[in-house]
Formats: C-alpha cells, sequence, structure tokens
C-alpha cells in the first residue's frame, strides 16, 4: 500500500476513468460489421479533446450512425466528461477502441465499406460530390492536424468541405456534424 493518503478535500480527477464512472464494454467491430446490412461508421484518428469527443458522440448518434472508432493511443476514450458532454450518446453508440487504424480501414473495406476522409485543400473533391448511399465509413482526423498521412492514404477517397471565408478549417465536432448529416441527408433520400 501506499504510504501517501488523499488531502481532505482534494477533488477526483474528472478526465480519467475511475471515480465512480463505469466504463462501458467495448463493442466487437466484426459483429457490427457481420450485423448491419448498410453501414454507416465514424472513425475519428486521434481526437484528443474530451469536449470533441463528446460532440461528436452526440452527432452521431443523432445521424444514426452504426459505431464510432478511434485508435487506443493517442486519443481520448471515453471519460466522465466525454459522457456529460454526449447527452447520452456516449451510451448508446458503440464506441470502439481499435490499436491499429490502418489495419481496421483494411477491415472495413473487406467488408465493403467506402472510406471517405476528409482533408482541407484543392485537390480534395468537395464533400457534395460524393455519394454515401452505400456502406461508408467517414474518417475526420485530430484537433490541428487532420488526419495522419497513411490514413488519409488508405481511404478510397478524401473530401473537403468547401470554406468560403477567410477561415481554413471547421473544428473537428462541427466538421463532424457538417460531413454526417450531409450523408444523412442522402442516405434518407436514396431510402424513400
Amino acid at each position: 500500500m501506499s504510504k501517501r493518503t488523499k488531502r481532505s478535500g482534494a477533488r477526483n480527477n474528472r478526465h480519467a476513468q475511475g471515480g465512480g464512472f463505469v466504463a462501458i464494454d467495448q463493442p466487437d467491430l466484426e459483429t457490427i460489421l457481420s450485423s448491419t446490412e448498410n453501414p454507416f461508421l465514424l472513425v475519428l484518428d486521434g481526437v484528443q479533446d474530451p469536449h470533441n469527443l463528446g460532440a461528436c458522440l452526440r452527432t452521431a448518434d443523432g445521424a444514426g450512425i452504426h459505431a464510432v472508432i478511434a485508435p487506443r493511443n493517442r486519443a481520448v476514450s471515453i471519460t466522465e466528461t466525454v459522457s456529460r458532454i454526449s447527452c447520452g450518446a456516449a451510451e448508446n453508440v458503440p464506441f470502439v477502441r481499435v490499436v491499429n487504424i490502418v489495419r481496421t480501414l483494411e477491415l472495413l473495406r473487406e467488408h465493403g465499406v467506402n472510406l471517405v476522409g476528409t482533408a482541407d485543400g484543392a485537390e480534395s473533391t468537395s464533400l457534395y460530390e460524393v455519394d454515401f448511399t452505400g456502406p461508408t465509413a467517414l474518417v475526420l482526423g485530430a484537433e490541428g492536424k487532420g488526419i495522419r498521412r497513411l490514413t488519409q492514404e488508405n481511404c478510397d477517397q478524401v473530401v473537403r468541405i468547401p470554406m468560403l471565408g477567410r477561415v481554413d478549417c471547421l473544428n473537428v465536432s462541427v466538421a463532424t456534424g457538417v460531413c454526417l448529416y450531409e450523408a444523412l441527408r442522402q442516405r434518407i433520400g436514396h431510402s424513400k
């Protein structure tokens, strides 16, 4: 046992798991893929801010995402803050943490999932020119850095969100909302 004791009045680190927060069992990606007819997935490559992850999960829940996939390392997990910001979505949307994003993208491709990455730049296709009606995984990257080079190279196509003002990019949670709801708009229209 440690000789150090907790000071009276010290508060728990609310960003760490534990301290009254119960981690949710991790779903199996293979099971999700085999049990879903037209998968609609979100891959977050290295999101580290718990507020951004919580907002992404909330949007994913609203858009009907079947699972959110994120790396185990160098990315935030489900914490008390994430759960609070997600307004319950962290308990509803399967959150799959993987060891290797590139291998996971290969697995998704083997299951017929179209991998659509996002990146800033004139060489990318506009988000609004892509067909999202089939099995789709949208891949968004970390705050400031975007998706990593190897992740981007393993996407089937890379899209950009048109930006008309002076700012060159959106916050990852805002970009997630824009992308997911464009895909949802198409998927709803296609199913009618």
